[in-house]
């Protein structure tokens, strides 16, 4: 994900004052330069550096923090203050309209993602804020850009309104406009031309599209992993046509990060949505708090709450607490477990949402094999109802049949026996923990899973 070495010398820098009981004006003076360093190599914009280093160091030396039992802490505390500050202070919602349809205008560069993401947010809108949106091709100029809307239309089963390449998409926005009126669509998301650079012509467009309707939003759409380009960009929009917001796409690539922390405070623009994969569902409003969190290594269990309370099944998930509390835990359970897990996207990314999970031996590297989860549901598939509810009978010949089965090897039937018992074990400790109340519960198997 970005910001993974930004997070990485931030946390050992913080790591060094932690737990200091005095802290001198020195000791803060060589942090900052440490944060600098980090800042500037992870592509955060040279005046947005100075002013951080400057805000956090004034805070640092005060007298609150010198005199305090704690001031490794309370150093800490500040610059995940003034992290949060600097990407926007608190997450920003989006301006829906009291007179519907509200119109929302996606602007941006070719190969920012502009198209997808139009239908990413779509779909988050009807799932999240129960809306019914309808999807608007504008983007006339780009080869099979209407048709690449329409089958997004299509895989999402979202209304998609089109007239074609040939008529103007001032022309096109106004009819769509009238015909969400009409269908009862009350959010219109209007996906509009992008050029491989910001010229004259692209940018009249999207005034003559503003001028129809004044839309309740106009977000534009960059590509993180181009760094400080996308602040360049993000302010020349919002300098000629004006924006109300940003989607950062691709933040989950192997990016630095430094568009994130430069483009609220050189636009004042806040970013709203961020794209954290390439799944229809990948793409999440941008809390500020919460990715500062994650970049001091303190974890993000809000995200992670939410992810499973929009994809784990809560039914199923009392029936699985109740057999765990009688110990009646078989593998179709266990499959079942898997599929909740996949749903709430890579399992890498999940675990580093963990407060603490940076202190976890190699899990900074570590990169969850996805095909190792699908080996063993192969496995599982492979056994009879009787081996699934009874695993003891496994015995030798069992094991090569399910291996021959699975096309896997009897090791791996080895393995997945020992982390099923293992994982039981761990379930009977959390079911005495919560009965006794302070039994420290440990968890078996955990350091072999980043081996």
């Amino acid at each position: 994900m970005a910001f993974e070495g930004l997070a990485e010398r931030l946390q050992g820098t913080l790591q060094k004052i932690k737990g200091k009981g005095k802290i001198s004006e020195a000791d803060v003076k060589e942090m900052m330069r440490d944060v600098r360093y980090a800042l500037l190599e992870a592509d955060v914009n040279l005046k947005v550096v100075k002013e951080f280093v400057k805000n956090v160091s004034e805070r640092a030396v005060g007298q609150d923090v010198m005199k305090s039992l704690t001031p490794g802490q309370q150093v800490i505390k500040i610059v995940k203050d003034e992290l949060t500050k600097l990407m926007g202070g608190e997450q920003s919602q989006i301006s829906f309209s009291t007179r519907p349809p509200t119109v929302i205008m996606m602007v941006g560069l070719q190969g920012a993602g502009k198209t997808t993401t139009t239908g990413k947010l779509a779909s988050l809108l009807r799932k999240k804020y129960n809306k019914k949106p309808l999807l608007v091709a504008a983007d006339i100029y780009r080869p099979a850009a209407v048709q690449q809307l329409e089958t997004l239309g299509k895989q999402l089963s979202l209304p998609v309104f089109s007239l074609g390449t040939d008529i103007s998409p001032v022309e096109i926005v106004k009819q769509a406009i009238e015909h969400a009126k009409e269908a009862h669509n009350d959010v219109v998301i209007i996906d509009t031309a992008g050029r491989l650079h910001i010229d004259e012509i692209l940018m009249q467009e999207l005034k003559d599209i503003r001028a129809i309707k004044e839309p309740d939003e106009v977000f534009l759409v960059v590509d993180a992993m181009t760094g400080q380009d996308a602040v360049n960009v993000a302010n020349n929009f919002n300098e000629t046509i004006g924006i109300t917001g940003v989607v950062l796409t691709k933040l989950d690539g192997d990016t630095r990060g430094g568009a994130a922390l430069s483009i609220r405070s050189v636009t004042q623009k806040p970013i709203k949505f961020v794209g954290m994969g390439e799944k229809m569902d990948a793409l999440e409003p941008f809390h500020p708090e919460r990715m500062a969190s994650r970049i001091l290594g303190m974890g993000d269990m809000m995200s992670l709450i939410e992810k499973a309370q929009a994809n784990v099944d809560e039914e199923k998930a009392k029936e699985l607490e109740e057999k765990f509390r009688t110990q009646s835990f078989t593998f179709d359970d266990f499959l079942e477990q898997i599929s909740q897990v996949k749903k709430m996207g890579p399992l890498d990314e999940i675990l580093k949402m963990l407060p603490g999970a940076g202190k976890i031996k190699g899990l900074e590297n570590a990169k969850v094999d996805e095909k190792q989860m699908d080996r063993v549901e192969a496995i599982i598939y492979s056994m009879t109802t009787q081996e699934k509810t009874t695993p003891d009978i496994i015995n030798g010949p069992r094991k090569k049949r399910i291996a021959k089965g699975s096309g896997t090897t009897i090791q791996d039937i080895n393995r997945l026996l020992k982390q099923f018992e293992d994982m039981k074990k761990m379930m009977k400790q959390m079911t005495n923990m919560q009965s006794k109340g302070k039994k420290k519960m440990k968890m078996p198997g955990l350091d072999s899973l980043f081996k």
